[in-house]
């Protein structure tokens, strides 16, 4: 097992597409370090986020919560008064800990883990939530370098694009790279103090803008073919979905030939450049650990908030969200010595929600009580047995679920004028998504099934802040708890661990 006290380094790169690995078989990208990260580790091939935006989706990696547990679902709002999170977990257990880079976490008024965390850099926004006051943009603005920053807007433009170009930023300057040396000096003053060490290193890129650096852009050809379902019909597809699709149609591309074909190409070329650049700044940090000998005694965990499409299915951005593969599978790469075996591919399904407590049980730290997600342990030592039925991604008034080879989509008949729209694709003979099933005859037990799938997992699920258990006036099981309000006993058998520890607090 790993050693007492391992050191724990989480990288989380913004919106990358899972199939954007070479070790997955991609034809075009290049990764060569965080190929080598699989072989030297476990790479989980069906790992999902629980929300397919960045804010939420980080909130649910940190707390191990499922969004309608945690309430966010949006990219702003406070920041939550009483969410524990990982790093905050380890710090309370002796560890130095930091969150370097884009953190993209509620922060009205002040940003949630702020004050939670040894070392705190956020790299685009200030502690207090204010756009271009972060770390980052502090550091460059002496060396006269803020006004070519193009990682997150074009100072051309003063806004975003989806067009893609060269960056314009010397490369030693550039976000990632920024990111990197932080961890490193993080890293080497935690050790100097004797003292184990946990970060979070968020990589703004893949997401837009798409401005790699020249090295990785002339890694790609002009005519790099754009992805291969660029041009599927969206017929199938609900509402907003094919809105989307016609948008994508209309857009305004700055560089020439401004054509639909000739900018789709040259975005996809800019994405898998900006893929190419995260797995630059990986291969760094794997570096420094290996020349400190820390690698030997230090979880590596790679993965991504969410996923996108760049140009997938006929879609820019990742909006409409929780409809398909492409956003809601991301990369899930672990390397935890003494644990994972080298080139371990596990297929089994896995949840964002699941890093903060496989992390503290690696750790040998006491459990996170308030996360909702499941300890990886097993799988990661090399067991092939499942740990959960189903994965599921979740907005508000629509929720998606991906069990035994299938992809379910409920949508609330509101959200479309009180019509009845769903998907459903067998992903095994269908892994591009164009045969909704949905409305088929043929379909209606396993449409039926993954309704009652759902249904089943929000109750499991959601975490009551106060609740009688008991069934009128009937106890199931031999396991009884006095209720604080009336004196009669109520019973707990059955109800899950998770739960019953939180209720035992109120009874």
């Amino acid at each position: 097992m790993i050693p007492k006290r391992p050191h724990v380094l989480f990288v989380m790169a913004d919106q990358h597409l899972a199939s954007c690995l070479g070790v997955e078989g991609h034809p075009q990208v290049k990764t060569p370090h965080l190929d080598r990260l699989a072989r030297e580790g476990v790479r989980f091939t069906s790992a999902y986020t629980q929300n397919p935006i960045c804010t939420p989706s980080r909130v649910s990696l940190l707390s191990g919560q499922y969004p309608h547990n945690h309430g966010y679902y949006g990219l702003a709002g406070p920041a939550p008064a009483r969410l524990p999170h990982f790093l905050g977990h380890f710090r309370d257990n002796g560890y130095r800990t930091a969150a370097i880079g884009k953190l993209h976490l509620p922060d009205t008024p002040r940003n949630w883990i702020a004050d939670e965390v040894d070392f705190f850099g956020e790299c685009y926004r200030s502690v207090d939530g204010v756009p271009g006051e972060g770390l980052y943009y502090q550091e460059l603005a002496p060396l006269g370098l803020r006004a070519i920053e193009d990682s997150r807007i074009l100072p051309e433009l003063g806004h975003g694009t989806h067009d893609a170009r060269p960056s314009q930023m010397p490369y030693e300057h550039c976000v990632e790279q920024w990111c990197a040396a932080h961890a490193e000096r993080f890293m080497a003053a935690a050790v100097a103090e004797g003292r184990s060490f946990c970060l979070e290193v968020s990589l703004p890129r893949p997401h837009h803008q798409l401005t790699p650096d020249r090295r990785f852009w002339d890694l790609y050809p002009e005519d790099l073919e754009a992805p291969p379902t660029r041009d599927h019909d969206p017929s199938h597809r609900p509402p907003h979905f094919r809105e989307m699709y016609e948008d994508f149609r209309s857009t305004e591309w700055l560089y020439e030939p401004r054509t639909f074909d000739a900018g789709t190409r040259r975005a996809w070329r800019g994405y898998l450049a900006c893929i190419s650049q995260v797995d630059d700044a990986v291969g760094r940090l794997l570096r420094f650990l290996d020349q400190t000998g820390l690698a030997e005694n230090t979880i590596v965990v790679y993965g991504a908030d969410h996923g996108g499409y760049h140009g997938h299915l006929g879609i820019v951005e990742k909006a409409p969200g929780i409809c398909s593969e492409a956003v809601c599978r991301v990369p899930f790469i672990w390397r935890a010595p003494g644990t994972t075996r080298a080139g371990t591919v596990c297929d089994q399904l896995v949840e964002n929600v699941d890093l903060a407590p496989t992390l503290a049980a690696l750790a040998g730290l006491p459990p996170m009580e308030t996360a909702d997600g499941a300890d990886l342990t097993p799988l990661l030592t090399g067991t092939d047995r499942p740990l959960r039925t189903l994965a599921v991604t979740e907005n508000p008034w629509s929720k998606a679920i991906r069990w035994n080879g299938w992809r379910y989509v409920h949508y609330q008949p509101e959200l479309f004028g009180g019509e009845d729209y769903g998907e459903l694709y067998d992903l095994d003979q269908d892994p591009d998504e164009r045969h909704n099933l949905y409305r088929s005859p043929d379909h209606r037990e396993v449409v039926a099934a993954g309704q009652r799938l759902l249904l089943d997992w929000l109750i499991k699920t959601s975490r009551p802040v106060t609740v009688h258990p008991t069934i009128g006036d009937r106890t199931l099981g031999d396991h009884h708890y006095r209720t604080a309000g009336d004196g009669r006993e109520s019973n707990l058998a059955g109800v899950p661990q998770r739960i019953r520890r939180g209720l035992v607090n109120y009874l």
